[in-house]
């Protein structure tokens, strides 16, 4: 764990503040990434988040990405500010980057973790003057482990793991509940569902939260607007297109809304 901590340190050497609480501008809202989900399927982990980005009650972007691959094997997903999100996954990518260069091997899966969790308490005076505030999932592969593991963070850095699934940002409550009702009373728990069925499962999900929450982007079939699916297996990080997701979804999940 100590060499990776050495980039961080290095930027901050170099003057690099991160976290420092800022005022936003009277009346002017922050813009705000919302809702993102991951859930252990049958091969690994699928990670989703719609393309929405609003501040207050306004659409500011219809195309954000807010699954971001980190290195090979992980990927983070941003709920909240995403000036603050971006500059935590940048940091993040250079680290593991930079420890891969200097140690000849990959950080371990508990690294990983515990460098965001080191990013989240430093951003902790901005999350708190409500200026930065990140509530991001974090998904990899665990190598020593041989599994796919999902763990979620409050804004205070603290991790905690998802033994099945997580979600966060705004449409999370409405998908909570399906993802609590479809893996303890639906013919097949998550982790069984092959990747298919996972895909539309989380096609259906960002469509219901959509379809309750305002801040949430569904799917706009007119704009060719899809959500960024991810899958974190053992072979690493794969994008689906949204050449396969667009005849799921209408096949499977436009037909029933």
């Amino acid at each position: 764990m100590g060499m990776q901590s050495d980039f961080y340190q290095l930027l901050k050497e170099q003057g690099h503040v991160f976290g420092v609480p800022s005022q936003a501008p009277r009346g002017q809202e922050l813009t705000t990434a919302t809702t993102i989900l991951a859930f252990k399927y049958r091969d690994g982990v699928l990670v989703a988040g719609d393309r929405r980005a609003t501040a207050g009650n306004m659409v500011m972007y219809d195309r954000t990405d807010k699954v971001l691959e980190i290195d090979r094997h992980s990927v983070m997903a941003i709920a909240g500010v995403p000036a603050t999100a971006y500059e935590m996954a940048r940091i993040l990518e250079h680290s593991f980057k930079y420890f891969r260069r200097t140690q000849l091997q990959e950080l371990s899966f508990e690294g990983k973790l515990r460098a965001l969790s080191k990013l989240l308490k430093d951003n902790v005076p901005a999350a708190l003057a409500g200026t930065g505030a990140v509530v991001p999932i974090f998904v990899g592969y665990d190598f020593e482990q041989e599994a796919a593991k999902i763990y979620f963070y409050d804004i205070l850095g603290a991790e905690f793991e998802g033994a099945d699934y997580a979600v966060s940002g705004s449409g999370s409550p409405t998908i909570r509940g399906i993802l609590h009702y479809v893996n303890t009373w639906g013919e097949q728990p998550l982790s069984a569902m092959p990747e298919e069925q996972a895909t539309v499962q989380a096609l259906r999900l960002l469509t219901s939260a959509a379809e309750f929450d305002s801040a949430t982007g569904g799917v706009n079939r007119e704009a060719g607007l899809y959500p960024v699916i991810k899958f974190i297996t053992a072979s690493g990080v794969r994008t689906m297109p949204d050449a396969q997701l667009k005849p799921l979804f209408e096949t499977k999940v436009s037909r029933h809304v």
